[in-house]
């Protein structure tokens, strides 16, 4: 796993939503129920910017279609069929991380299921 710090976090203490650019993606980093998640920013759906959108019952809702997608795996809600991509995310005192699999990763995980 290769891991980039944030810079520049809003209060930690509030929840938030915050897009983010590393390493050539655009994400949504965010801070729901004292929970950081970091997710794909881009709606599958429509292309929508997500970080616009809203938090509800564990799920990042699309501003434009309400679309939503679970926090935890990135799967959108039932009937939907889609999904956006989700990241590891860790934290260091009041640093905070957010993991991309290598290509190696990606591989090996494809083979050993």
């Amino acid at each position: 796993m290769k891991w980039y710090k944030v810079d520049r976090l809003p209060d930690r203490s509030q929840p938030f939503i915050k897009k983010i650019r590393i390493d050539g993606h655009s994400l949504c980093l965010i801070n729901y129920e004292g929970e950081l998640f970091a997710l794909s920013a881009r709606c599958p759906h429509a292309g929508e910017d997500l970080s616009r959108g809203w938090c509800a019952d564990g799920k990042l809702v699309c501003p434009v279609h309400r679309f939503s997608y679970d926090l935890e795996n990135g799967r959108g809600s039932t009937g939907q069929g889609d999904y956006v991509n989700t990241y590891a995310v860790t934290t260091e005192g009041e640093d905070v991380f957010v993991g991309f699999e290598t290509f190696m990763e990606k591989v090996k995980k494809m083979f050993s299921s």
